[in-house]
This record gives C-alpha cells, sequence and structure tokens, in this order.
C-alpha cells in the first residue's frame, strides 16, 4: 500500500492538470498543441490507478470546437480521444465527441471504445464466494449515440442506439465460463434503441457543490438490430449535492439498475469500481438487478484542498423483489483526500482508499469526484 501510494504521491506533484473521462480514467494535460479561430488542441498524458487496472499509462487528445458553445452552462463542443495500456495487460482505445447543435438546444453525445481487456469472474449472484475466481480475456468493440433534446434551463430528453461485440478469447480450463453454462461466455452482441431523460442543475460537472442530477434511461437490446440476446435494461441515477456552510457539502446519491430477458452476463449490473462503489471489485458481484445508496462528506479545509469520507450500501440480485428484500448487504466505507491542480480551473485529482465486505478493499486515484 505505501509503494502504491509513493507512486501516486510523484504523479500527483507534476505541474499538469488532469482531467477525467470514461470508465477508469485520468488525463494529465499538457500545453495547447495548436489554436485557431475555431478550434483548440490539446495533449493529453494519461495515468490512474485502480484495482481493476492496477496503474494506467497512455495518451490522446482533445479538439475543443470554440464556435460551438452550449449557452445555458456555456461548455464547449469537443472530441476527446485517447489509447491506453495498464500494468494488468488491457488495451483500451476511446473516442468521445460531444457536440452542441442550435448553441445547446440539442445534443450529440457518443462513445466509441475498443478494449483487450483480460479480466475477473466470480459467477453470477450477490454470494459468490472469492476462491471461485478465475480469469477470462474480452476483446470489445462498443458503439453509444445519443441524440438530446434540451428544454431549458435543465431537462434532456432524446433517443440512443447502443452496439456492443464482445468476444471472449480465451477462459480457464474447467471453470464457470468454460462450462457454457453462463450466457455470454462465448460472443455476446448486444445492440438496440434506447430513451433517456435527465435534469442536470449542478454548478460543476466534474465537481459540484450545489445542484441535483437525476438520470433515467432505459435501454433495449433486439434481435431485430442483430443482438444474440434480447433484453431490456432500465437505470435510475439521482444525486443531490447540499452545501452545509461555506465549506462543506454533503453529496448523496442512489442509484439503481434492472435487466429483464436474456441478459448476457456483459449486459448485466456490475457492483463495485471506482464511482458506485468503492472498496469491492469492479464486478466483483453481478446479476440482472442492483442498487447503491451512497454518501459523501467533503470538506475544503484550504483553498485547494478537501478531505472526503464515504459510506454506502448496496446489493445485486436475480430480480427485482429479491433485491427489495435487501439481502447481502454490501457496506462499505473510505476517505481520500482532494487536489485542486490550477486555481482559475475546477479539475480536482482524486486519492481515495475504500474498505468493503470480507476483506474487499481498493485504492482509487485519478480525477474530479466520484459522483
Amino acid at each position: 500500500m505505501n509503494k502504491y501510494l509513493l507512486n501516486t504521491l510523484i504523479i500527483a506533484l507534476l505541474p499538469l492538470c488532469i482531467l477525467c473521462q470514461g470508465r477508469e480514467e485520468g488525463f494529465v494535460r499538457t500545453d495547447t498543441l495548436g489554436k485557431t479561430k475555431n478550434i483548440k488542441f490539446i495533449g493529453l498524458p494519461i495515468a490512474f490507478y485502480t484495482p481493476e487496472t492496477q496503474f494506467g499509462v497512455g495518451g490522446g487528445g482533445q479538439m475543443f470546437l470554440l464556435n460551438n458553445t452550449n449557452r445555458y452552462n456555456q461548455r464547449l463542443s469537443n472530441i476527446l480521444f485517447s489509447g491506453i495500456y495498464t500494468t494488468a495487460g488491457q488495451i483500451m482505445f476511446n473516442v468521445t465527441p460531444q457536440v452542441y447543435l442550435g448553441k445547446g438546444d440539442y445534443f450529440i453525445d457518443a462513445d466509441y471504445l475498443f478494449e483487450i481487456y483480460p479480466n475477473s469472474f466470480w459467477g453470477i449472484g450477490p454470494d459468490t464466494p472469492e476462491d471461485n475466481e478465475e480469469q477470462y480475456d474480452q476483446t470489445t468493440h462498443k458503439v453509444q449515440i445519443s441524440f438530446l433534446k434540451r428544454l431549458p434551463p435543465h431537462l434532456n430528453f432524446g433517443l440512443t442506439f447502443n452496439f456492443a461485440n464482445h468476444q471472449i478469447t480465451e477462459v480457464e480450463e474447467g471453470g464457470i465460463l468454460a462450462s457454457g453454462t453462463v450466457l455470454g461466455s462465448d460472443r455476446t452482441v448486444i445492440s438496440g434503441l434506447g430513451a433517456v431523460f435527465n435534469k442536470d442543475s449542478r454548478n460543476d460537472a466534474s465537481a459540484p457543490t450545489d445542484g441535483q442530477y437525476l438520470r433515467l434511461s432505459a435501454q433495449f437490446s433486439s434481435e431485430i438490430f442483430g443482438a444474440t440476446h434480447g433484453f431490456n435494461k432500465f437505470v435510475l441515477d439521482l444525486r443531490e449535492y447540499i452545501p452545509l456552510g461555506g465549506k462543506s457539502i454533503l453529496a448523496t446519491q442512489i442509484f439503481l439498475e434492472n435487466n429483464f430477458g436474456d441478459v448476457p452476463f456483459q449486459g448485466m449490473a456490475f457492483f463495485g469500481g471506482s464511482s458506485s462503489a468503492r472498496g469491492y471489485f469492479y464486478g466483483r458481484f453481478l446479476d440482472k438487478s442492483m442498487y447503491v445508496l451512497q454518501t459523501e462528506y467533503r470538506h475544503r479545509f484550504k483553498p485547494r484542498w478537501t478531505f472526503a469520507a464515504f459510506g454506502l450500501i448496496g446489493s445485486v440480485a436475480g430480480d427485482t423483489e429479491e433485491l427489495l428484500e435487501f439481502r447481502s448487504i454490501k457496506p462499505a466505507f473510505g476517505a481520500g483526500v482532494r487536489y485542486k491542480l490550477l486555481k482559475d480551473q475546477g479539475t480536482w485529482l482524486r486519492l481515495d482508499f475504500g474498505s468493503g465486505r470480507d476483506g474487499q478493499s481498493g485504492i482509487y486515484f485519478g480525477v474530479n469526484e466520484a459522483f
């Protein structure tokens, strides 16, 4: 643990600015590489750490469209791309365009991900034993495109198209995945349309100190669109940020996910990770339904330093009724610090330690708040 903290602090002392994008990534911004009247391009070296990836390094860039601004919150249209290699042997390439149309009245939010991802699997359900762990390799192509309409000042709604091709390339001989009894144990294609509604009144998307965020989404995977399995996914994400005096806030989140139909394990709810359930390996528990209730106290004890303490409970289950019985509750708690890299820019380094049940724990180094 001391070694991880030392390496993290060395990275944190770099006089650079870190941005955040994607599942487990931190971006270190360098100087502007190119700028015209309409476009600004920035280079982005990358460094981060999570239990799932271990240390990750890479590079990329972000292109800002300077004449294409959302008039409601002054966010610029941009295209972000990155390439990453981790010490766990994972390779990831990601492109994320975010384009505002009509000065923010319409919004195109897209994401393309290619990854070669060695990972761990313990089986499906809330009570899988630790000694079930087995390794598998998976190659994924994933595309998501959303087209949203804004209802001023804070509401957005629209349609999404989702496509993911998961190819299992290697499994452990004699393991659960090798038995062929788990949906998705060889190849899975998830493809279909969906709908999304959100309300976002946060004063800052990356490290909010006031406001609310509500997201409701429904995704439908169907063989009509080339999917190998037909199922439906419904997600509720509700967050609130309550100021407590001038230096502290209380952040809360309720997250619910329900899947119905023939759900491959890649499409199930994954419990754990650096955002929703710190203290548990991302995917340590997975099933058709999941809930996470978490709260975090954040206190800025110096202009550029913040202390945070968090606690959560959650679990997974085979259906909604079983989930609402609140069996196999998985608690976690932890603490961390944040450091604001530049006085005039709201980007924060984050270092957290989380501890869960049965010896589960994790160190998380990245950027901006977990939620």
